[in-house]
């Protein structure tokens, strides 16, 4: 069993940037690709960036590349989400989920999920 829990979101102007962090409980952190999904209103949820659990491998939505950076502490069972240049459709609340391999996935079949964390740019 993990537990999620996001932190970092909150209301930043157009261009900013925020850095998003998931603490996630349990020993076997280190067994686990971790990916960062986001859901805006009215939308559905969407992938925005993956890592292995090395962290050797990475994947970033076409949207995201080149702004977010997602990055793992396996030592301090934590994974984050740098996001710069940050626009308004941005917006939206972010959730940190964990999956039972050491490969990442885009899609959403993850095994553990956290709350979520909003955040919300403003033009």
């Amino acid at each position: 069993q993990v537990q999620l829990v996001e932190s970092g979101g909150g209301l930043v102007q157009a261009g900013g940037s925020l850095r998003l962090s998931c603490a996630a409980s349990g020993r076997t952190f280190g067994r686990y690709a971790m990916g960062w999904f986001r859901q805006a209103p009215g939308k559905e949820r969407e992938f925005v960036a993956a890592i292995s659990w090395s962290g050797v491998t990475t994947y970033y939505a076409d949207s995201v590349k080149g702004r977010f950076t997602i990055s793992r502490d396996n030592t301090k069972n934590t994974v984050y989400l740098q996001m710069n240049s940050l626009k308004p459709e941005d917006t939206a609340v972010y959730y940190c989920a964990a999956r039972n391999s050491a490969m990442p996935t885009t899609r959403s079949d993850y095994d553990y999920w956290g709350q979520g964390t909003q955040v919300t740019v403003s033009s």
